[in-house]
């Protein structure tokens, strides 16, 4: 085997874009239309997972089929509306990609967000040059059960054990150790210490992408 891995899978939110204020915002302001307050440390333990798992963590209850709806399109309108006047890339991440690219490693994103917010993210920081293959987990279970990054490996045809995945959230390092893959995660959205089941944990991506692959030792 090489010394590094035949593919990497990319969680979006808060690993590549930095956009985890602009969630905030947006699912505070979709809630309170409707009468209901979002406290900041529910959304915080559980960024990263997606809409149909989140708004019942949200609310506190499972709400019926219109209410989900209306909460997740109001929600997603306002987050197409603001977010990309707000967020920015995390640092070094361009570099990193291009990194990978050079080694002929194939990348893809694996994200719970809906496929048209990762459309706008892709187009407005000019990424899609780097990934073979773009996956939505929005209609899939969420992290931490690993189906987002299976189905971005089989598009990618790479066995799961030839995959490095790179996550910001709890639920996404667990679900990347149950697809059998290591991870390594960043700091953006979560503490060190909370990231400590991941392989390798940075604070961004101005570390030397090699300097880390060697680290894991692939091989």
């Amino acid at each position: 085997m090489p010394n590094y891995p035949s593919a990497i899978l990319w969680d979006l939110d808060g690993t590549i874009v930095d956009t985890k204020e602009s969630h905030f915002l947006t699912w505070q302001r979709a809630l309170e239309k409707l009468g209901f307050v979002l406290e900041k440390a529910v959304f915080e333990v559980n960024f990263g997972r997606n809409n149909r798992t989140l708004v019942p963590l949200f609310l506190g209850f499972q709400p019926d089929v219109e209410l989900m709806a209306e909460i997740i399109a109001d929600k997603e309108a306002l987050f197409r509306q603001i977010a990309p006047h707000q967020v920015g890339l995390v640092p070094g991440v361009k570099t990193w990609l291009s990194k990978a690219n050079d080694m002929n490693i194939s990348q893809a994103i694996a994200s719970s967000a809906p496929m048209e917010n990762i459309a706008i993210m892709i187009e407005k920081f000019d990424l899609r040059p780097f990934f073979a293959s773009i996956v939505s987990g929005a209609a899939l279970p969420a992290k931490p059960e690993p189906d987002v990054f299976f189905q971005a490996a089989q598009t990618l045809d790479i066995p799961p054990a030839d995959c490095l995945v790179i996550e910001d959230s709890i639920a996404g390092v667990q679900a990347a150790n149950q697809a059998g893959m290591r991870c390594i995660a960043v700091t953006t959205t979560h503490q060190r210490d909370e990231l400590s089941q991941a392989a390798i944990v940075v604070d961004d991506f101005t570390v030397s992408f090699n300097e880390i692959l060697n680290t894991l030792k692939w091989a």
